[in-house]
């Protein structure tokens, strides 16, 4: 059978491998070795059979455990499987909404629950306050954005600005009641122009089902909105971000606040970091309506897409958005944030917080917030929930009694110099993550020399600092730096993409100025997939 992984990938490994030296390390190595790469991406380290003295010996293992699991390999599994695994997955959150449904129908209805359900009453009814609270009175105006992706109506490369304008504006039915807020659109009215026969609106029942990577064994779905619901949906995202930030949670920095709490919590154990399965498709239709205000509702309702088409056949939601719809990051943080709060977690910001599914709460009330967010439809990943021990992780960190332990991830094999350069950045800050000592280099420095040969000596030489990401091979040696200095600027060398943007003649004039109202540069617009190379060049960086 031919490998699935690269030669020159499976080098780099085997280096990683024998750095670390590690009865894991050696585990991986022997399947590497033999071609068991099922066996071998199958592998998972469990930070709980660790001490709290081994926070080097875990990162080693992690690093090796997890460093092709999120690459996909059409020799292992087929992309047609991988689809199937996500259509699946798909129509299990669904049956789990709709559960969710049941069980909140009576609720919804004014009857009191079954004497099994008692118990949540009084949680709920702290959330809605929350929601309440957080949200306030409804605007007067919305202020809609396209996004950078693909639409309903919008494929492939078509996806710009002006591609969107001269598609013309789609909507689902439910939304047509918000056409007034995009009648004093520049999109509004040269749409308009373009569809003087048909009206400025076309209608969709739904969005559309589609797959995007995620791991070797499976894909993640997703759903491509209408184009006018997803304009306004981003203008409600909006909204709920400055009234998530006006409550204390601000969604710009949270990230990187998250990274400070878990790195604490991690050493002494105040907090817990909860992880769900599919939250975003588990958010019940019946929860968001229980939870938010009546407005509130009515506004989000009229906006999401009511269907899905998956596999050519219209299914009816259960769940109420899904990942794809412009405000589901930020409707999902809030639901969570109340389910949270309602369980005592204190001042939002300040005693816990929540990223879309990221939560950490008090680990005091962990327990409480588990069994509520159970009673509510969603499924936590016990895998990678983590109430004590010294472990835990959110928003891509990964903290081990205060080490930071996360692996690198290659997504995809590495052909091109540019691939194998951002793989030796990558491997670099594995091992300089918030630190900075000789020892943790040389743990990946062999892997990091192996990625390195594979680069043309001419790119191989462009080296420059961090902040310069993967456009050089990142280097603290200032030596080695390919830099001169212009009126006291700084320019660096560099191996920069190519992209040659779309001339504004392909559209018309009408088109044209209404994309230059929405910010497209005066240059022209860059397609989807438009840089066509890379090559040697100079940026400027003080």
């Amino acid at each position: 059978m031919v490998s699935p992984v690269d030669n020159h990938l499976s080098r780099v490994l085997s280096a990683l491998c024998h750095s670390a030296d590690t009865p894991r390390a050696l585990t991986v190595e022997i399947l590497r070795r033999h071609g068991e790469w099922v066996q071998l991406l199958s592998l998972a380290t469990d930070p709980r059979h660790y001490l709290a003295n081994q926070a080097s010996k875990l990162r080693k293992d992690v690093a090796v455990s997890e460093f092709l699991r999120k690459c996909r390999f059409d020799l292992l599994k087929a992309p047609s499987q991988r689809e199937e695994v996500a259509i699946t997955g798909f129509f299990e959150s669904e049956r789990k909404c709709a559960q969710t449904n049941r069980r909140f129908k009576n609720l919804l209805s004014g009857f009191y629950p079954e004497s099994d359900d008692a118990w949540a009453l009084p949680f709920l009814d702290k959330a809605r306050g929350f929601v309440a609270k957080v949200l306030g009175r409804l605007p007067d105006s919305l202020e809609g954005r396209f996004g950078p992706g693909a639409t309903f109506g919008d494929r492939g490369r078509l996806t710009t600005i002006p591609d969107k304008i001269t598609t013309g504006i789609q909507l689902t039915p439910g939304a047509s009641c918000l056409e007034p807020l995009l009648r004093g659109t520049a999109w509004y009215r040269e749409s308009c122009l373009l569809n003087q026969r048909t009206g400025p609106i076309s209608f969709s029942r739904g969005n559309r089902f589609t797959t995007v990577p995620k791991d070797w064994k499976k894909d993640r779905g997703i759903c491509i909105e209408p184009s006018g619901n997803v304009f306004l949906q981003l203008g409600v995202g909006s909204l709920l971000k400055n009234r998530l930030q006006r409550f204390g949670l601000d969604l710009t920095r949270a990230q990187d606040r998250h990274k400070i709490w878990v790195a604490e919590a991690s050493r002494t154990g105040s907090h817990a970091t909860i992880d769900l399965s599919s939250a975003s498709d588990t958010v019940a239709t019946s929860l968001v309506k229980l939870l938010l205000p009546s407005d509130w509702y009515e506004l989000l309702t009229a906006l999401r897409s009511p269907a899905t088409l998956i596999k050519g056949k219209w299914v009816v939601l259960e769940k109420f958005s899904s990942m794809g719809n412009g405000y589901t990051f930020e409707l999902e943080t809030l639901v969570f944030a109340s389910l949270a709060y309602a369980c005592g977690g204190g001042v939002l910001g300040v005693d816990f917080s929540v990223y879309g599914d990221d939560i950490i709460v008090p680990t005091a009330v962990a327990s409480d917030t588990l069994r509520l967010l159970d009673y509510c439809g969603f499924i936590p990943n016990q895998d990678k929930t983590f109430v004590d021990g010294y472990f835990r992780e959110s928003c891509g960190s990964d903290f081990f009694n205060g080490e930071p332990v996360r692996a690198h991830h290659v997504k995809s094999q590495p052909t091109a110099p540019e691939e194998w350069t951002a793989l030796a950045n990558g491997l670099r800050r594995l091992a300089l993550r918030d630190n900075r000592d000789a020892w943790r280099w040389s743990f990946p420095y062999t892997a990091w020399l192996r990625c390195l040969d594979v680069i043309p000596s001419a790119i191989r030489r462009l080296r420059g600092p961090d902040e310069l990401g993967d456009l050089v091979i990142n280097d603290d040696d200032h030596t080695q730096w390919g830099v001169r200095v212009k009126s006291c600027i700084r320019y660096f060398r560099v191996y920069r993409p190519v992209a040659k943007p779309l001339a504004w003649t392909h559209f018309r004039s009408g088109v044209i100025l209404a994309a230059a109202l929405y910010g497209c540069p005066s240059r022209g617009v860059i397609p989807r997939g438009g840089v066509s190379g890379y090559r040697v060049g100079w940026v400027a960086y003080s």
